[in-house]
């Protein structure tokens, strides 16, 4: 069994190209030495946590100064703030369900992948015996993916903040963390409408008055061979389409107040983006409509963080976003008042 507790932790263990700190930490103590132990279920820098006797959650956690009591439990502070700011990111976060697949790179830029099919190509045709089988051909795409980067500068002194419990340290983070999150839902949902610079805008519906169930199911026909699964609808739209009778079934009712999700008669997942313009909805499928595309995760000055004890301390996200299937999503405005 690797002895996790001799171990010297340093902010190098931050800079390894390509790895988080946990990653770095599972390759000198792999979690698989402690199957079948009292430490079985911790990763790597959860044992860390319980060399320095850390706790940084519930009632009863520790101060801020605790990370700082040596030199190697200092290293775990940036960790730690990642952390919480990824929680907050994924408590209320969208972007797994309109994302069908994220790619993580080392460039500031990207080029992504196309495959431009018509009605005809997306039919598999009978091929006769010494026939050419029909090609769909994939190409990139002409203009690069610029990845944006989106952060929050987090100013304190140590001073400030020393004797301050972690749990509650732990509250303004995640509260960054869902900053950030929505902030890269609207430039994913800027995608999604206006494209990523490909000519490759969402077909748009302009009605001249709010949208009927019946444009609903317009919606739904028009993505076909596509599945409409998910809808994204600015604060005013959410009203009107939750004004439509079809959308007020008891069966939906139950789950929005049992689990805070809505629903649609149609089968798909409705979600409230007030990034998205006024009298404006989507209607994608998830799972071929749209790519993200990221340098690294979560990231933090670890250099500010250890040796400043704080101060000023950037947390930030680089991250873009690409279209995949310019058909697998299609807008729906209204102009009437």
């Amino acid at each position: 069994m690797a002895f996790y507790d001799s171990i010297h932790l340093e902010k190098g263990m931050y800079a390894a190209p390509g790895k988080t700190f946990t990653q770095v930490l599972e390759e000198l103590d792999p979690s698989g030495n402690y199957e079948g132990s009292p430490l079985a279920g911790l990763d790597a820098y959860q044992r860390q946590l319980k060399r320095f006797g850390i706790k940084v959650g519930g009632a009863d956690s520790d101060a801020v100064e605790k990370f700082f009591q040596t030199s190697d439990s200092a290293a775990l502070f940036p960790e730690y703030i990642s952390r919480a700011v990824h929680q907050g990111m994924e408590r209320a976060n969208i972007l797994p369900s309109i994302v069908a697949t994220v790619t993580n790179i080392q460039s500031p830029d990207y080029r992504t992948v196309v495959s431009s099919m018509t009605g005809d190509d997306k039919e598999l045709k009978h091929v006769g015996e010494g026939a050419q089988i029909p090609e769909t051909t994939l190409r990139t795409q002409a203009n690069l993916v610029h990845l944006q980067k989106r952060g929050r500068m987090l100013v304190a002194s140590y001073e400030s903040i020393r004797f301050q419990k972690l749990d509650l340290f732990t509250v303004t983070l995640r509260q960054i963390g869902n900053y950030i999150a929505s902030t890269l839902v609207g430039d994913a949902v800027e995608v999604l409408l206006n494209g990523d610079g490909n000519q490759n805008a969402a077909p748009e519906k302009s009605l001249s008055a709010a949208p009927t169930y019946n444009d609903m199911v317009d919606l739904w026909t028009s993505l076909s061979p596509y599945e409409l699964n998910t809808i994204l609808a600015s604060t005013d739209m959410i009203t009107t389409l939750l004004g439509i009778s079809q959308f007020q079934d008891a069966q939906a009712g139950l789950t929005f107040q049992g689990t805070g999700k809505m629903v649609t008669p149609l089968g798909a997942n409705l979600f409230h983006v007030p990034e998205l313009a006024e009298k404006t909805l989507l209607g994608l499928d998830k799972n071929c409509a749209l790519e993200m595309v990221q340098a690294g995760d979560v990231a933090v000055d670890y250099d500010k963080l250890i040796d400043r004890q704080l101060e000023r301390a950037a947390i930030t996200v680089t991250a873009g976003f690409a279209k995949i299937f310019t058909d697998a999503c299609r807008a729906v405005t209204y102009t009437g008042s």
